[in-house]
């Protein structure tokens, strides 16, 4: 078992945050094993707990450090911002700016509206379906996530027995305290499989206003999909007259510039985006088809947020962009150079040790999956992965200065060194060699 002696401050802090804050934390999703680790700093792709542990930062704040922490362009820009009006509730030079380096990258955006938080971005996307359609159905998949709010928090983590046959799969709310209606206009099917698929829309496609998904499930396992499936799913959505919604909250600007629609080659109606788009700043998107976006406005699509578009998010989110985008990609083209080393090593000791271990995802965005299955599809093949194993990997991990997402993924950023890959790859061989040595 690891150690927890090793963080006694963060202990300590954990404690007294526990009378303020629920569990301690601002996100339920970080209350995570051996203990939710309290930090004091952090620099390209290292990090530093407040017990002065170091760490390898493949969390990068669960996505949106794609060019690690405190990149100098990124921190003049802050700084420079910060001394000007931090926000007008009106408009300013920086909106346009940014949603014309948006579009240039980004092949459905030919509107995009600004939002502070994905999970917002989410549910004015669902909005305009609606509006675009006249139709109510929201069609998503199990386990991908778009947001905690009620409307869409459905069918995310629930278990196979919840979500009842495949052939005939319920939509399952998240939470307790979800209203009890909450998947009435929700349709959930699983994914990867176009059969499934064509059948939900031979039974309801008149009723469906949009299919939604990530194109890579990242939020559980970083799944790909199946060859042509992408395509296959546009030209049903197309048949039906319903839209398709690509969540791109992580793969935006992380899988390459123009994020996962333009590595397939699959222009959705509409897309959400967030994370990586302002390198840790605090925004989120809808880009999408002129036609559909344009039903914002009064009397129409209702959106507002006092905080949309404030110059202080959209001056680290140009600085990122720009960054970004130089010498074609460069950044991301190391980020996921970087990965895929990560990713080839784990393989090829996991092959050697004889552990049961399956790596899913892509360079800068992939998951470890302990389990037999060589090729996982769906979010119900996942649920086949031995979690015990997985905590004490991640555990060992921590102790080997490795900081990894409690569910066993990896983000990757441009500014992971070959010195920081290199490191990187050690520990994980001597996480992985203790958790074989342990299980015997």
């Amino acid at each position: 078992m690891a150690r927890i002696e090793k963080w006694p401050r963060s202990r300590r802090l954990l404690k007294r945050a526990s009378h303020s804050l629920p569990y301690g934390v601002s996100s339920p999703f970080r209350a995570a094993a051996p203990v939710p680790l309290f930090f004091k700093g952090a620099e390209g792709a290292r990090l530093w707990d407040v017990d002065g542990n170091e760490y390898i930062d493949f969390a990068l704040a669960w996505g949106p450090l794609i060019l690690g922490h405190r990149h100098p362009r990124m921190v003049e820009a802050m700084r420079t911002a910060a001394s000007l009006p931090l926000a007008y509730g009106a408009q300013h030079e920086l909106e346009p700016e940014v949603c014309e380096r948006i579009q240039r990258l980004v092949p459905c955006a030919e509107r995009i509206a600004l939002t502070s938080s994905g999970s917002e971005a989410v549910q004015l996307a669902f909005r305009l379906a609606r509006a675009q359609t006249g139709r109510t159905v929201i069609l998503k998949f199990e386990g991908h996530y778009h947001g905690w709010m009620d409307s869409a928090l459905v069918s995310y983590k629930a278990t196979a027995e919840a979500l009842g046959p495949r052939n005939a799969p319920r939509a399952v709310l998240g939470s307790l305290g979800q209203a009890s209606n909450s998947a009435e206009n929700m349709a959930s099917s699983c994914w990867n499989d176009l059969d499934l698929l064509e059948d939900q829309f031979s039974r309801q496609g008149d009723r469906i206003a949009a299919v939604v998904m990530e194109p890579v499930l990242c939020n559980s396992g970083c799944l790909l999909p199946r060859d042509n499936y992408l395509g296959a799913v546009r030209e049903i959505c197309d048949r039906a007259g319903a839209l398709l919604i690509f969540d791109e909250v992580i793969t935006g600007f992380r899988m390459g510039l123009g994020g996962a629609q333009e590595a397939f080659g699959v222009i959705p109606d509409v897309a959400t985006l967030g994370k990586a788009l302002g390198g840790g700043v605090t925004i989120s998107a809808v880009a999408g088809r002129a036609e559909i976006m344009q039903k914002i406005k009064p009397g129409r699509v209702a959106f507002g947020g006092t905080f949309n578009g404030n110059p202080l998010s959209l001056a680290g989110t140009r600085a990122c962009l720009d960054t970004l985008a130089e010498r074609n990609g460069d950044a991301l083209r190391r980020a996921n150079q970087a990965g895929e080393r990560i990713i080839d090593a784990v393989r090829d000791t996991a092959s050697r040790s004889g552990i049961g271990l399956t790596v899913t995802g892509f360079g800068a965005a992939f998951a470890l999956h302990f389990t037999k299955r060589e090729v996982i599809r769906d979010y119900r093949d996942t649920l086949e992965d031995d979690r015990d194993l997985l905590g004490r990997f991640i555990r060992q991990a921590l102790h080997e200065g490795l900081y990894l997402l409690p569910d066993g993924r990896f983000y990757v950023s441009a500014a992971h060194s070959d010195r920081d890959v290199d490191e990187a790859i050690q520990a994980v061989n001597r996480a992985l060699a203790h958790v074989a040595t342990s299980d015997r």
